[in-house]
């Protein structure tokens, strides 16, 4: 039974070995990597591909970069101090879920004893909001949004000069077919991992997004988010157009302006114009649908501004009389004085309205697309930390518990549960992995005193010093970004003990 050649036994680094980082439970070849590319084979071990990332400040202030060490001798140079911030970015995860989370690390911060819980958290209850900053029409409501055909998600409320997408989801990652769980999951992760999507919307655009740049709305950049609703541009601007222009209408998908009518040309003195809207008339001065949503003037669907008003009326217009047309971003502007007919005639912009065209572009904030993870840390997550899951949940929500991604700052949902949400741009690059259940691997760490862990039940016998975390555990020291809080420092965290 000894010999190898008689019982067809392999040695044990030709072995395939089976991973228990996530529920595929893969069996991996030597030298091959899961389905995830997360763990590895090597030479019969279990191993982490990706390295585990710790903030260190030091490196924000110009300090020297620690090298990135995956073997040889540790020098023992690793910070043990509170400049160093342990992420969950690589730290593996707490499958099957009796087992604490990969890290729970102590340190010392101002004399108060700390711990920090880190894991990666296997999310099938997640997704991103997306939020587009354009007047462009993206899609009605409720559309279905699609990523290489197969559909991902929908359209959700317009906000103030920005259209907004929800995205993934479980019942986008696990309640339709394979393909359509696939594409939403690779939507996803490279949405956070700041890499462009092309998403396509039913009965609307295409759109390219990239978190922290300019969408691309059918093929054209966009450069500027709307500077607001036409009425409150014209609030914002009569006294610029006041004696330049006799009236002006701000073209806007939702709520037009028209100066004389409005409450601020009331005040300026702004005379009678005669004009006729078409359109539904809302409080003096605001039309709501002038026109269909598109891409054209102020989101609607025209190219040319006199296809929104009727016929002057005669008895308070007037020849000669000014008529200035602008959008809500000044990306389209046209100048018009009325005939002895009372026509428009277009003439050219004169050099104080192209002025205060020039002003309402430079009052407009840049474009950009925003992309929001959201998630749902459930039970099985909560159990990597404490053996009483609804403890945690309950310190979280008294402010004992600091919760951050990657070591970025989240805002957690009230309600019941530990429902975050957290900007991608805030991340380390790359923060963000997948299993191919599918699900989304988010980084989350759990940041609160030693004492207060120890109350919620928390695995104690698991807790190291920061000082333990050796260099063989494939270190990657980053600088955090310097719009965050430092997750350590204990003003960071609202507390509030009973």
């Amino acid at each position: 039974m000894g010999d190898e050649a008689t019982t067809g036994m392999r040695p044990a680094g030709d072995e395939k070995i089976r991973c228990d980082a996530c529920p595929v439970m893969c069996y991996i070849k030597p030298g091959m990597t899961g389905a995830c590319d997360r763990y590895a084979n090597q030479a019969g071990e279990l191993i982490r591909v990706d390295p585990h990332v710790v903030l260190d400040r030091t490196l924000a202030q110009g300090g020297p970069v620690v090298a990135f060490h995956r073997g040889g001798d540790w020098d023992g140079k690793l910070v043990s101090t509170p400049d160093t911030f342990v992420t969950a970015i690589g730290a593996g995860t707490t499958y099957p879920d009796y087992k604490p989370a990969p890290f729970i690390v102590s340190s010392q911060v101002d004399g108060v004893d700390m711990v920090t819980v880190v894991t990666e958290g296997i999310f099938s209850y997640c997704g991103v909001k997306v939020k587009i900053d354009t007047d462009r029409f993206l899609g009605p409501e409720q559309a279905t949004v699609r990523a290489a055909g197969e559909a991902v998600g929908h359209v959700t409320t317009s906000e103030y000069g920005s259209q907004m997408l929800s995205l993934g989801g479980v019942h986008h990652l696990t309640g339709g077919g394979k393909k359509e769980g696939r594409v939403t999951c690779e939507a996803l992760l490279d949405l956070c991992n700041g890499k462009p999507v092309e998403l396509t919307i039913d009965g609307g655009a295409t759109v390219l997004v990239e978190a922290g740049k300019a969408p691309i709305v059918n093929g054209a950049l966009e450069e500027r988010m709307r500077v607001g609703c036409g009425s409150a541009t014209i609030g914002m601007f009569a006294k610029q157009w006041f004696d330049k222009a006799d009236e002006v209408v701000v073209v806007d998908d939702h709520i037009t302006g028209v100066l004389s009518e409005h409450q601020a040309g009331k005040l300026l003195g702004v005379r009678e114009t005669g004009i006729k809207m078409k359109g539904r008339r809302s409080t003096p001065g605001r039309y709501f649908q002038v026109a269909a949503p598109g891409t054209g003037w102020g989101g609607t669907d025209i190219s040319d501004p006199l296809s929104i008003i009727g016929p002057f009326d005669p008895k308070l217009a007037w020849p000669g009389l000014r008529l200035f047309f602008i959008s809500t971003t000044g990306e389209h502007a046209a100048y018009f004085e009325l005939d002895e007919t009372l026509t428009p005639v277009e003439k050219a912009l004169p050099p104080e309205l192209a002025a205060s065209t020039q002003r309402v572009k430079d009052n407009c904030e840049p474009a950009l697309s925003t992309v929001l993870f959201m998630a749902g840390a459930g039970g099985s997550l909560r159990a990597g930390v404490t053996e009483d899951p609804v403890r945690l949940t309950r310190s979280v929500k008294d402010a004992l518990t600091y919760v951050t991604c990657g070591g970025a700052p989240v805002y957690v949902y009230p309600g019941g549960g530990i429902t975050f949400m957290v900007d991608v741009t805030r991340l380390p690059e790359n923060a963000f992995g997948y299993v191919p259940t599918p699900a989304l691997v988010a980084p989350i760490e759990f940041t609160l005193r030693l004492d207060d862990y120890q109350a919620l039940g928390g695995h104690m016998a698991e807790v190291r010093p920061l000082s333990s975390v050796k260099s063989e555990e494939a270190l990657k020291p980053v600088a955090p970004l310097s719009d965050n809080p430092w997750p350590l420092a204990p003003q960071a965290a609202k507390r509030s003990h009973g």
